[in-house]
């Protein structure tokens, strides 16, 4: 049975959707002022990841994602560039999309705007104005925190710890600091809509509550978010939406973890601060395709526990491209030919081993470390019993239980030929965080000039070559070719009945 860790109890729960088999979720997304972090992958990856599972489980997922197209961050960054903000708001959506092309995160069912359902946040305020969970003062609204008993219950914090810990703007004419905006009056030279209270725009928390509560209704089952959405944002949707409804919100509320860099808080001030499109560009640089980039990021984001944080640099890159290498070796044996012999009973039995193991992992609250763990174990079940030999039938059946199971979690759907011939052996920068650095310092890292077109026929003429000298016992030039080869990153290994495997 799948358990979830739920926020709100701080424990791991049976899953059970209120609608039987079709389940509602709701992640907030991102405002769309810049280009997405780290931080954002990584938050697109695991409820790409927790989708994917719940439709293997045979789940029917309506997922909604949203983006805040209005914002403070917005108008400044519109009037820094002296643009309309609704150009930098298409330009971001778009850089959004192109981001998640990359990364091989599907879209969301649907994938709302928060200026699209203002008319729906002006009948919840008023809902919650009614019901006296909010106030007017000159063309603002305000909730009042107070008014709901049940506030805090979510991130667990009391009166004065939620003080410390939000971002409180000065406002006298607030009855508690705690007070949150529902609706800003408009300001010269911004963005604004009509209301009851006059011309203004909405606070950032309702309009998550109206959107999640428009698609999904007053209660739905998942919500997620980054941690550090916990509070206030998750904790001032809980009290607008059952303020208004009576309801419980959300049944099972899903954080996952930060991105640190190095060890040290992902951060513009420490220059640290890395975009998706910074790390795909520097992996081009070097020679991966987008592919193969999109692969090694979702290893390394899966290879740890969702609500863990997990520390980028160059080397936990370098470590999840050498895991998935030893994967495609293992896929380059399955598809020779003359592999044959008598160790398929016992291959049969670790695959059924396998499943189960896997299953329970994700079934433990996504828990993909363990399974990627399981996929490991398997791994090396078939290598030994490759070694004694198995039939061209149980090849296939565990190649496509690796691609199957690995579908659950984005990986090994990449051709062998394009992993091979497109992961580049090392670059004349240091390493690859030295190169993004070089982009925040806006210095420019020389690279290696990276594989050609013709570089996969150039390696199939010298291995030919190094064939024929084998034919004619010419040890010497044999040799010889074999180590131009291993210079350009290519290793041979002779098989005891006479064939070689060429590989990166």
């Amino acid at each position: 049975m799948l358990k979830i860790a739920n926020t709100m109890s701080g424990k791991k729960e049976p899953f059970h959707p209120a609608r039987n088999r079709n389940v509602g979720m709701y992640v907030c997304g991102v405002t769309v002022y810049d280009r997405c972090h780290l931080g954002h992958a990584r938050s697109a990856i695991v409820f790409d990841l927790i989708r994917r599972y719940l439709k293997y489980k045979k789940y029917q997922v309506r997922y909604v994602k949203n983006f805040t197209d209005v914002d403070d961050k917005i108008i400044q960054r519109a009037n820094r560039e002296g643009k309309p903000w609704t150009e930098i708001v298409e330009r971001y959506i778009a850089a959004y999309a192109e981001d998640m092309k990359r990364l091989g995160v599907e879209s969301a069912d649907r994938e709302p705007r928060a200026t699209q359902y203002i008319p729906d946040m002006i009948r919840l305020i008023k809902k919650l104005i009614k019901e006296g969970f909010a106030y007017s003062v000159n063309g603002d609204v305000y909730y009042q925190v107070e008014k709901f008993k049940g506030y805090g219950k979510l991130s667990k914090r009391k009166s004065d710890q939620s003080l410390a810990g939000a971002r409180v703007e000065p406002d006298e004419r607030k009855k508690n600091p705690l007070d949150f905006a529902l609706w800003k009056a408009a300001k010269p030279g911004e963005p604004s809509w009509e209301s009851p209270w006059g011309p203004g725009r909405p606070g950032w928390h309702i309009e998550c509550s109206a959107m999640s509560m428009k698609l999904l209704g007053k209660s739905f089952d998942i919500h997620g978010g980054g941690m550090d959405l916990i509070f206030p944002h998750h904790e001032n949707e809980i009290a607008q939406s059952e303020g208004a409804t009576g309801e419980k919100f959300a049944r099972y509320w899903v954080h996952n973890g930060f991105v640190n860099v190095n060890q040290e808080k992902m951060s513009k001030s420490l220059g640290n601060f890395f975009t998706i499109q910074e790390i795909f560009e520097k992996y081009k640089e070097i020679g991966y395709s987008q592919t193969v980039t999109a692969e090694i990021l979702r290893y390394f984001l899966l290879s740890t526990h969702y609500r863990s944080p997990i520390d980028f640099s160059d080397q936990s890159l370098d470590q999840a491209k050498l895991a998935l290498n030893k994967f495609y070796i293992m896929f380059q044996k399955l598809g020779e030919k003359g592999v044959k012999g008598s160790a398929d009973a016992g291959l049969s039995r670790s695959l059924k081993t396998f499943k189960t193991g896997f299953t329970k992992a994700m079934d433990d609250d996504f828990n993909t470390a363990e399974a990627i763990a399981e996929l490991q174990k398997l791994r090396n079940e078939v290598n030994n019993n490759i070694t004694l030999g198995i039939s061209k039938k149980i090849a296939t059946n565990v190649e496509r239980t690796f691609l199957s199971y690995g579908k659950i979690l984005g990986l090994f759907q990449i051709p062998l030929k394009i992993w091979q011939f497109e992961v580049p052996v090392k670059a004349t920068a240091k390493s690859l965080y030295e190169a993004l650095a070089s982009v925040t310092a806006g210095t420019k890292t020389p690279y290696e000039s990276r594989l050609s077109e013709d570089f996969e026929k150039e390696i199939n003429q010298l291995v030919a070559a190094r064939e024929e000298a084998r034919k004619k016992k010419n040890w010497a030039e044999a040799d010889r070719i074999r180590g131009e080869l291993a210079r350009k990153g290519v290793i041979l290994e002779d098989r005891p009945d006479g064939t070689t495997r060429v590989r990166r």
